[in-house]
């Protein structure tokens, strides 16, 4: 049996990033396990290929249960392998508005605002040519937008400007409202994950041992402490031993799925799939939420080609769905592809107009469907259950519309082929938006930080009622920023690895 300073659970975006500081430290043994491959697929390098990853070997390919509030089932994508849904995601690294991270400290989550994260959000990346007070230099994430953006996304930006809406300087920073482009993950026109970033330049070092096609069944668990997990791989059942502290980094349902497997969570749930109960913690699998978008669809008046170096999403925009409301709660994304789900019938030749809700009230769980490590957990994150939700992306929907009607995009529009004709009251946007649900791919929550009986980790991210156990992953945040989720995972990992660097 192995023995380690720590394990970590999970390769992907918080992964790569704790194993690559933690072994920084030459007398400090790593752990570093993955369910995937070590492997990769020629697409996951290509920007523009993204979209043929979400139901490849490089992902789980789960699918939500049915929706209460629509009937539909959306796919729910996570990377699986070296880099995680870093390695499959749309590139968009861009921080939430600050307002959201301070919501956190509201929340719960004491010392962990927007001030409090600036300097992990500072090390995980190089920005150069930015406010150097509120972008980073020299960290492992070389960020920056399309240059050249593709000219209807330049089109898209004239357009938001000519409807009244501002041009912010830095969308990505956290500080702005407004529309821009967006930093982005791709260097040299290839797609950079977490493992190009933080784990490629660690493999070398002998202190650090990364398991590959290994899938964790559970935690070692005794007198109220985690000593070590139990995997399987190549047919062989693996133990692996902790003398300091486990950290699960398998992301928000892979975390909680562990958790759950292990005898951590509500009892009565634990009880119906078969497993014995550790420690009853109702909160673990509890406050799954998403971000659900929307998309309208025009056809081109000329024909739109997005070159490979393009993620098809070069620019975003916060905005407000009321102005009465405090804090920017929609996210615009324009896409230079007409993009719309498989069943849907849309153009082969246009672009996108898209808008993703990004303070969701509605809430959902991942639950066990038994108590076998690879069947795959049931996934709600309940969209649209809060009417709430579903009124803002109406207005969001509204939002888009006059946008794409704007002068600017005259030279490139067609004819609105989604949601099209017939759909301008709420009914029909409604019917729309419930037919075409889908996710933006960016679940969180299900093992939330804070300190009330349904919170799973303190502000230390320690497993509340288990020593030696911590989870850095999105599954801790409070509620979800207002933007694509990666950035804020690689701060949260920074900071993490700070913090067991410091109480090992």
């Amino acid at each position: 049996m192995a023995e380690f300073e720590f394990i970590v659970v999970g390769a992907g975006t918080a992964g790569c990033v704790l194993a690559a500081r933690l072994s920084e430290d030459a007398d400090t043994r790593v752990l570093l396990i993955e369910a995937g491959s070590s492997g990769s697929l020629p697409d996951q390098s290509v920007p523009a290929r993204w979209p043929s990853l979400l139901q490849s070997p490089a992902c789980w390919g789960e699918f939500t249960v049915e929706q209460a509030a629509t009937g539909t089932s959306t796919l729910l994508p996570r990377g699986r392998g070296l880099g995680g849904s870093s390695a499959i995601n749309a590139m968009v690294f861009a921080r939430g508005h600050r307002s959201g991270y301070d919501r956190w400290a509201a929340e719960g989550a004491k010392g962990w605002g927007f001030d409090d994260l600036l300097p992990y959000f500072k090390r995980s990346e190089n920005a150069p040519g930015r406010d150097r007070a509120l972008r980073g230099i020299g960290g492992p994430l070389t960020v920056g937008p399309a240059a050249p953006a593709h000219p209807v996304i330049e089109a898209c930006l004239e357009a938001a400007a000519q409807t009244g809406h501002a041009r912010a300087a830095d969308v990505s920073g956290g500080l702005e409202e407004g529309f821009g482009l967006a930093d982005l993950n791709i260097v040299h026109g290839r797609r950079q994950t977490a493992a190009d970033a933080y784990l490629t330049s660690a493999l070398h070092r002998p202190n650090l041992t990364v398991v590959t096609d290994a899938l964790v069944h559970r935690l070692h668990l005794t007198h109220g402490r985690c000593h070590g997990v139990e995997y399987r791989t190549a047919g062989e059942t693996v133990s692996a031993h902790c003398v300091g502290e486990v950290v699960l980094a398998a992301g928000t349902i892979g975390s909680a799925q562990l958790l759950l497997l292990s005898g951590i969570g509500p009892r009565a749930h634990l009880t119906d799939v078969g497993v014995e109960t550790v420690l009853d913690a109702p909160g673990v699998g509890r406050a799954l939420h998403d971000h659900p978008i929307a998309s309208v669809v025009f056809s081109g008046a000329r024909p739109v080609v997005a070159p490979h170096s393009s993620n098809l999403g070069e620019a975003i925009g916060l905005v407000r769905s009321d102005p009465a409301l405090d804090a920017p709660d929609l996210q615009v994304l324009f896409v230079d592809a007409p993009t719309h789900l498989p069943s849907i019938k849309g153009p082969g030749n246009g672009y996108t107009l898209s808008v993703a809700l990004m303070c969701p009230r509605s809430r959902g769980t991942v639950r066990l469907a038994s108590a076998t490590p690879d069947t795959p957990p049931r996934l709600d994150p309940d969209f649209y259950a809060d009417e709430r939700d579903l009124a803002a992306v109406v207005a969001g929907v509204r939002l888009l519309r006059e946008i794409g009607a704007a002068p600017a995009l005259s030279r490139w529009r067609g004819a609105e082929a989604l949601p099209g004709p017939g759909t301008d009251d709420d009914e029909a946007i409604r019917a729309y938006l419930c037919r075409t649900l889908a996710s933006y791919c960016h679940p969180v929550g299900t093992c939330r930080m804070g300190e009330d009986p349904y919170a799973v980790v303190g502000r230390d991210l320690r497993v509340h009622g288990i020593e030696g156990l911590r989870v850095a992953d999105a599954s801790v945040f409070p509620s979800i920023p207002s933007a694509n989720t990666v950035a804020t995972v690689y701060a949260v990992a920074e900071r993490a690895a700070d913090l067991l660097r410091a109480h090992p």
